[in-house]
Formats: structure tokens, C-alpha cells, sequence
């Protein structure tokens, strides 16, 4: 269950912000993007899980920077978003390797995967939101969307420890 929602969100992240930046005319930086998303995918399947935090940080930057320059902020808030689910899949597959055979792995693995996904779904309606608010969105509507975000990394930081 992990992997299938981990390579979904690999597959959107990229498709997201590629989109994001097609939108605003920059097709051949959008189509590096995919060529990265791709090697995201490869590096699943090769188990280098470093790739994971680079693509993240490469992804939220890059999300930063469409926003800055007044790019579409729905498809890059859930290009960031689903770059942050990848990470956090990643992370939580590596720990579950950790955990070995053991009986409870399939509820802790349905639990954070419910966890996460009640995350990302909040951060898809404020994506969705942003979207909407397209010709309105301002300073302080990125100033809301970015301490809701904080907020849920707190939260999902705080689930880790359990």
C-alpha cells in the first residue's frame, strides 16, 4: 500500500508543478522536471532513499519560485504537497523495513497512511482554494497557506514520535 501511494505522489508532484510551469510558458524547464520525476521513480526502484529529501527540496524550492513569480499557486501548492506525501512515504517505508515482520505493521502502516493522507487532503483544499482565488490571492492569503502548512508538519513531525 505504501509503494502504490508513494509512486502516485512521485507521479502527481511532478505532473503538478510541470504543469504549473507549462501554464506560465515555461515548457522545456517543465519537461526537466518530469526527466526529474522520472529519476525519482528510478531511485525508488533502486532504494536510493537520499533522492527522496533532494527531489523534496528541490521541489518545494521550485514551488517557492512560481510563486514568486505569480505563477498558477494551485498547481504548485499541490506539486509541494505531494512531493512532501513522496518524502514522507519514503521515509515511512524505510521505517517500516526497521520494524521487520511484525504483526501490528499492517495497522501502523494503515494508520500513517490515513494520517497523511487526512494531511494531504487538507492542503488540497487550500490548493484547490488557492485556485479559486487566483486573480485575489495576495501576500497574505501565501501567508496563511504557508503557516498551515508549518502547522501540519508540526503535526505530522508529532506523529513520528509515536
Amino acid at each position: 500500500m505504501t509503494l502504490a501511494a508513494l509512486l502516485l505522489s512521485v507521479l502527481l508532484s511532478s505532473a503538478t508543478l510541470a504543469w504549473g510551469f507549462a501554464q506560465s510558458g515555461f515548457a522545456s524547464f517543465s519537461a526537466w522536471m518530469i526527466v526529474f520525476g522520472l529519476g525519482w521513480l528510478l531511485a525508488v526502484w533502486q532504494r536510493w532513499f537520499w533522492y527522496s529529501s533532494l527531489a523534496l527540496i528541490l521541489y518545494i524550492i521550485l514551488a517557492a519560485l512560481g510563486l514568486w513569480f505569480g505563477f498558477s499557486p494551485g498547481w504548485l501548492f499541490a506539486g509541494g504537497i505531494f512531493a512532501l506525501f513522496a518524502w514522507d512515504m519514503t521515509e515511512f517505508r524505510q521505517r517500516l523495513v526497521l520494524m521487520g515482520k511484525r504483526d501490528d505493521a499492517r495497522v501502523v502502516e494503515r494508520r500513517h497512511l490515513l494520517r497523511v493522507s487526512l494531511l494531504a487532503l487538507t492542503g488540497m483544499t487550500l490548493a484547490s482554494i488557492a485556485m479559486l482565488l487566483r486573480g485575489q490571492f495576495t501576500f497574505e492569503w501565501g501567508a496563511l497557506f504557508v503557516a498551515v502548512i508549518l502547522l501540519g508538519l508540526a503535526q505530522l513531525a508529532g506523529w513520528f514520535r509515536k
